[in-house]
């Protein structure tokens, strides 16, 4: 394996970091080998959009038996209450 120096670092980028690397329960050196082996891969965003997909997934399969009112519905719901406030019926 080789071996890579990074000269002239701002402070805030090793501070960030080194703050990242602690959430991930790595070190400085391990994190920045992830970051560059992530960002060259150009897996990150295929992860991201399969971990998007799973979530909504199960939000679906959360809330898909709920009988929630569909946008017509609502919308129907909506015109009929102003047309009561309208003409003054107030039943």
């Amino acid at each position: 394996m080789a071996t890579l120096t990074v000269r002239n670092l701002e402070d805030d980028v090793v501070r960030r970091l080194r703050v990242r690397a602690a959430e991930h329960g790595r070190s400085a050196e391990a994190e920045h080998r992830e970051i560059l082996r992530t960002v060259l891969s150009g897996d990150d965003q295929a992860a991201a959009r399969q971990q998007a997909a799973e979530r909504l997934a199960e939000f679906r399969h959360r809330t898909g038996g709920r009988g929630s009112a569909s946008a017509v519905q609502l919308l129907e719901e909506s015109r009929a209450g102003r047309m009561q406030a309208l003409s003054g019926d107030g039943r």
